[in-house]
């Protein structure tokens, strides 16, 4: 396909790959004529999306791993580089939370789960760093490549009850920069680390703080639409742009960025 992003060809791996956000990335690439690797722990759900993929047109492979285990990481580098010859991006979209390492509106930060909490922060943070570690090195090798981290809204304006998760994506913007200048510096402009940070999206671990069983807004997600200047969630779709700009060429002297796609969430004071 003849697109202005130019992306014919490139090899993409996307880590939580069978996730709503995940899976929309993946999509969206294909359409632009990349060949994406669909990492998920459920080897099942990974070949489901590679599956989807096909039936409009795309190419992809589905491979399983948990992005906390580095052996594993390294085993889908290896058939990447035997296969491909190369790896040309890598969105580091695995991560997520969990109720335990939230706050109730019943509760006190001493009623968190620190066992929860410790799973949040290692599947944000580590589950991010990891990948980036062991494709870091191939791309290095290669003199480019081009990694995108998955960010939050709660990373910028920290939000009540979700402690784990806003810490762990705070540390995600702070180690995009850090990436970002220890790759340029070391291996040159070909190498570039960027992250999105989506506002507010309908998924299953955000439903039942957002939305009542019956589909309406509970008190916590009528504060999140008063304060979107835009009036309304975001849907996957919203995010196509920031992706496949931050891909392509177009933003080649662009790295150590937080690209927001929040409608207008961060820029609204109370």
């Amino acid at each position: 396909m003849n697109s202005i992003f130019n992306l014919e060809g490139k090899i993409a791996l996307i880590t939580g790959g069978a996730g709503v956000l995940g899976s929309n990335f993946a999509n969206v690439l294909a359409k632009q004529g990349v060949i994406v690797g669909i990492v998920s722990q459920s080897l099942e759900k990974a070949e489901s999306t590679v599956k989807a993929l096909e039936a409009n047109g795309g190419k992809g492979f589905a491979v399983q791993a948990n992005v906390l285990v580095k052996e594993e990481l390294e085993k889908i580098k290896d058939l990447i580089v035997e296969k491909y010859g190369r790896l040309d991006i890598l969105i580091n979209a695995a991560g997520g939370n969990m109720p335990g390492a939230t706050i109730q509106p019943d509760q006190a930060i001493y009623d968190m789960k620190s066992d929860d909490l410790q799973k949040v922060i290692d599947l944000n943070i580590i589950g991010t760093m990891l990948p980036t570690q062991v494709f870091a090195e191939l791309f290095a090798k290669q003199k480019s490549g081009n990694i995108i981290n998955i960010s939050s809204a709660s990373a910028q304006r920290p939000l009540t009850r979700v402690v784990g998760y806003s810490a762990s994506k705070a540390a995600i913007d702070n180690f995009t920069q850090w990436m970002a200048v220890e790759l340029a510096q070391k291996y040159g402009e070909g190498i570039r680390v960027n992250a999105i940070s989506p506002g507010f999206f309908i998924g299953e671990q955000n439903r039942a703080l957002l939305l009542t069983p019956e589909g309406k807004l509970t008190p916590r997600g009528e504060k999140i639409i008063d304060h979107t200047p835009m009036g309304r969630f975001g849907t996957p779709e919203d995010i196509d742009g920031a992706l496949l700009f931050l891909c392509s060429d177009m933003s080649k002297f662009v790295t150590g960025i937080t690209l927001k796609v929040d409608g207008g969430f961060a820029a609204t004071s109370i």
